[in-house]
């Protein structure tokens, strides 16, 4: 039988209150200043404050570089290693979801391995672990804060550049539903449906095996009960915890299974056209599945009965279309726009985005391989 490798952090809180127990294992790290890494809208809404506190109680000093771009840029790395570097820092706690959350990593391996970032585009490129890394994640779907990924954009060629390298992994990630509360009802659905396209990308891909696949299909369970209480009411307390819960079990599958063409797609969009990644996944994850289903369809058969099918009897095609249709409702329900032409895509930049999807680092965790012409077709349908 074949062996696998698996990734995840060694400590994980989860669980609404747990960022009252981070300042403790932040504590016993040793770190002694610390850069944080966040966004404008996180320090003025006020959310970064609640862990900004933890950490003066704490007695940690640190400095904060809160730049980073919905779509973390080569300049948001290298701004913030040039504060941590200027101001003596030895570890990196980034505040937010996916954005800050790569940016911090991007931080972390340039500063042990030097060079640019753009150099370690691709597979495990880096020599060298991170500077430590606190993963405080505030939003439920990126998964950034439990994965050995993250995702910068190179804003000359303006494309997405996929680093896929253990050494990015964080030594803490605080998962409290708590931070969540706040975020607005479209943030909630498009990170929700990416952590939804994690679980499902996780157990279409050749690369699932068993451990995989049973955190996958939980995910995708908890993600259709939970996710439309959470849009509708971002103060439901239980759907929030029951979210983060999901974007860690989807998180964990994805990051030890690979992903595919959905994220290999939805990487172009958010290069040329700076648009949501999470937006991105929900539009493009029905249509890519849909290519898929046709070359493996005994893929789907598990994720159906996860969304709730009773699968004794029925082929792998009705298991099939029952999941693309639920996919497609999903996204109705949690008020996913349905054409990207909607978001400013335009029919002459499909080649260009077709070509980078096809060089895309998940793209070889896809079950089928499709032609040119083929990913085309799918960003055509969508536009």
């Amino acid at each position: 039988m074949a062996t696998h490798a698996y990734y995840v952090p060694p400590v994980n809180l989860m669980g609404r209150g747990c960022l009252q127990e981070a300042g403790q294992v932040i504590e016993q790290m040793g770190i002694r200043k610390a850069l944080v890494v966040s966004d404008r809208q996180l320090i003025t809404s006020g959310v970064a404050e609640q862990v900004l506190s933890i950490l003066r109680k704490s007695g940690l000093d640190y400095v904060v570089y809160d730049e980073v771009q919905p779509n973390p840029t080569c300049q948001n790395v290298h701004d913030g290693l040039q504060v941590f570097q200027d101001h003596g820092c030895d570890a990196i706690i980034s505040i937010g979801g996916g954005s800050p959350q790569d940016a911090a990593k991007g931080i972390g391996i340039v500063a042990t391995n030097g060079g640019h970032i753009r150099e370690y585009e691709g597979f495990h490129q880096s020599k060298h672990k991170s500077v430590p890394l606190v993963a405080v994640n505030t939003t439920a779907g990126t998964s950034s804060e439990v994965t050995i990924n993250y995702v910068i954009t190179d804003e000359e060629r303006k494309v997405k550049m996929v680093m896929v390298d253990r050494n990015s992994l964080v030594s803490l990630s605080v998962n409290d539903p708590e931070l969540m509360l706040s975020k607005p009802a479209s943030l909630t659905a498009a990170t929700g449906m990416d952590a939804l396209t994690h679980a499902v990308e996780a157990m279409v891909t050749p690369g699932g095996f068993t451990v995989t696949s049973a955190t996958a299909a939980a995910a995708v369970e908890l993600i259709f009960e939970y996710l439309p209480r959470a849009v509708r009411d971002g103060s439901d307390l239980e759907a929030r915890e029951h979210m983060t819960y999901a974007c860690f079990l989807g998180g964990i599958a994805f990051n030890n299974a690979g992903l595919g063409y959905v994220h290999a797609m939805a990487h172009q969009l958010g290069g040329v056209y700076d648009l949501p990644h999470g937006v991105c996944n929900a539009m493009l994850l029905p249509y890519v599945e849909e290519l898929n289903a046709k070359h493996v369809p005994g893929k789907f058969r598990h994720i159906a009965k996860a969304i709730g099918m009773d699968v004794k009897g029925r082929s792998d095609e009705e298991c099939s279309d029952y999941v693309i249709e639920a996919i497609r409702q999903l996204s109705k329900e949690v008020g996913i726009p349905e054409k990207l032409s909607e978001l400013g895509v335009k029919d002459p930049d499909v080649e260009l985005l077709a070509d980078n999807a096809m060089k895309d680092a998940c793209a070889p965790g896809n079950p089928y391989q499709p032609s040119k012409d083929e990913v085309m077709e799918l960003f055509r349908k969508i536009i």
